[in-house]
């Protein structure tokens, strides 16, 4: 008997001695390999397919939050503008807040401070 060596990158290598599979066993044995290889080939379609499938739907909801936040960062670049714009408000305001003339406006209506050489005029009710 002369044994070799034969089988495929899948099922690995096997022994099997020559001559005696023929005929009908050889092809019932080659049609088993072509089979497994199929379903092997299948499997690994089906798990290539459905990552491929998850992978799409993950860049979808990706897009679709990136979209999101573009919208979120320029509503919060023009409340940002509106924040600076206040600010510089307030600074005007803290500056007119210590001018002499801003005292003296506070000092009369609020107080109702006068001049010693003022004449206050004030209708009668």
């Amino acid at each position: 008997m002369i044994y070799r060596r034969r089988g495929c990158f899948v099922c690995g290598p096997s022994l099997r001695t020559e001559g005696v599979l023929k005929g009908k066993k050889r092809n019932q044995r080659q049609r088993r390999e072509l089979w497994s290889h199929r379903s092997t080939m299948l499997g690994i379609l089906f798990v290539v397919f459905c990552m491929s499938l998850v992978i799409g739907l993950r860049g979808k909801t990706l897009g679709a939050k990136e979209a999101e936040y573009q919208q979120r960062i320029a509503a919060l670049e023009v409340r940002l503008e509106q924040e600076e714009k206040r600010s510089e408000k307030l600074e005007e305001q803290r500056v007119y807040v210590q001018t002499k003339q801003y005292i003296e406006e506070v000092a009369k209506s609020k107080l109702g401070l006068v001049y010693p050489d003022e004449i206050l005029l004030k209708p009668k009710p």
